[in-house]
């Protein structure tokens, strides 16, 4: 088969699963399977070898990113439960002031969107953000923009999120590298996207709000648990994945420390020993009974269950993709374009994002595609994995859940959500490509 119709093959298959979504109004497991299945088919994948590439390719994401998705759930719930977030919160405005409010706000922004589910963070964040503009007289979109490009972008970049996680799996980045160069990537885009896009955007501060979103119930300084420990939780997954990638590297010689370290730094690990201190000091230190902690639990799991098995289908499709080799076809076809393979990876996540409104199975999907090109042109996998979940965090239409959120929490038109939420999209996404592509320069 020809390079360009087992490309064609994969976009009908993309276009099959957003007609199913849209116009028939499938389930996303349903339409992701059967897209799979219609894509493996015209691809050429042998009947008896269309099962077995099925469960690899669901067994594969779910393997990986289950205990990741479900001990995120549960961090989040205590934060929420046991007032962490609002701590972090009212500790960084006390400490900015007026005039680096919104600075403050990116700052939580990302904080949020690194410890929790995109929605979630957007969900607990929000009524503090109305609360604080309304107490500082500041129209709030000013406010809502810089935290909600803090969060898109944490939540993009960084692991222990499952996009990024999924990312590097699949390219073998280093994460020491992931964290450092996302670091150099994401400063600019809040810059432009949560600093420059408030400022200079037209009827910003005459945006009306029919908020459906209930006043936040604030609990005294001294219910709250404190600031150290409300902003270690989320952040010792990143530390210790950190620290133990330095480890290895200075203590190569040492295979049994170089075992240990691997061990604790694991996604899986680090998330779980953040997860046992959320419970034991956001809960159970908080007079939290066995049985309260067990319904958390609970609670939280049961409230993602969704979520988990939407990723994990999304990697049928990338398996199809994997095995029929497209990705290779990608590479052949990329030697004849004057563009570099980051731009590819960027446009092809970006395309797979506003089409499916999925911003982890577009990232899912499109690592199938593209992760032939890291090593077909000796390119750096963690700056791949940046470029990919910056295509992943871009514009989106009005089926895309992020979208919709945003403009039914607000009450807000058709237009002012294209306006903020789809232009901060936009933006962060191109100057975090736009960064990606500088790096590249220096770092091979």
């Amino acid at each position: 088969m020809s390079p360009l119709l087992a490309l064609f093959w994969v976009l009908v298959g993309i276009a099959l699963l957003v007609l199913m979504n849209l116009r028939y109004k499938f389930h996303n497991i349903f339409a992701l399977l059967i897209a799979g299945i219609f894509v493996a088919i015209m691809e050429g994948i042998p009947l008896d070898k269309i099962v077995t590439v099925i469960q690899d390719g669901l067994g594969s994401i779910l393997g990986h990113l289950a205990l990741i998705i479900i001990f995120g759930a549960v961090i989040g719930k205590f934060m929420t439960e046991s007032g962490a977030s609002q701590r972090i919160a009212d500790t960084v405005i006390e400490h900015c002031g007026t005039r680096f409010l919104s600075v403050g706000l990116m700052f939580i922004g990302v904080i949020f969107g690194i410890a929790m589910f995109y929605e979630v963070a957007f969900l607990i964040a929000m009524p503090l953000v109305l609360n604080i503009a309304k107490k500082a007289n500041i129209p709030y979109m000013k406010l809502v923009v810089p935290t909600v490009v803090g969060a898109t972008m944490g939540h993009s970049l960084f692991p222990p999120q499952h996009g990024p996680v999924a990312l590097i799996s699949a390219f073998n980045a280093d994460i020491v590298q992931v964290y450092l160069y996302g670091i150099l990537v994401i400063l600019p885009a809040l810059f432009c996207a949560g600093i420059l896009l408030p400022k200079y955007l037209p009827g910003i501060k005459a945006i009306p709000l029919n908020s459906l979103l209930k006043p936040v119930e604030e609990k005294t300084s001294q219910d709250l648990p404190s600031f150290g420990i409300s902003i270690l939780i989320p952040l010792i997954p990143a530390v210790l994945m950190i620290v133990a990638s330095i480890i290895k590297g200075f203590m190569s010689t040492s295979p049994e420390l170089v075992k240990v370290c691997t061990f604790f730094g694991s996604a899986e690990i680090s998330m779980l020993l953040a997860t046992l201190a959320a419970v034991w000091f956001l809960g159970v230190k908080r007079g939290m009974t066995a049985d309260g902690v067990t319904h958390c639990v609970s609670d939280a799991i049961a409230k993602i269950a969704n979520v988990l098995f939407v990723i994990s289908a999304g990697g049928i499709l990338k398996q199809v993709i994997v095995v029929s080799g497209v990705g290779d076809h990608i590479v052949t076809i990329m030697g004849d374009l004057p563009l570099s393979p980051f731009i590819v990876a960027w446009i092809i996540t970006a395309i797979i994002r506003i089409l499916t409104g999925q911003g982890a199975v577009a990232a899912i999907t499109s690592a199938g595609i593209v992760a032939p090109m890291v090593s077909a042109f000796h390119l750096n996998p963690a700056l791949m994995c940046l470029a990919v979940a910056c295509g992943s965090n871009t514009i989106t239409l009005m089926y895309d859940g992020g979208f919709l959120l945003f403009k039914e929490t607000f009450g807000i038109s058709m237009k002012d959500t294209f306006k903020t939420w789809g232009l901060l999209e936009l933006i962060n996404s191109v100057v975090g490509l736009g960064m990606v592509l500088v790096l590249s320069l220096f770092i091979s």
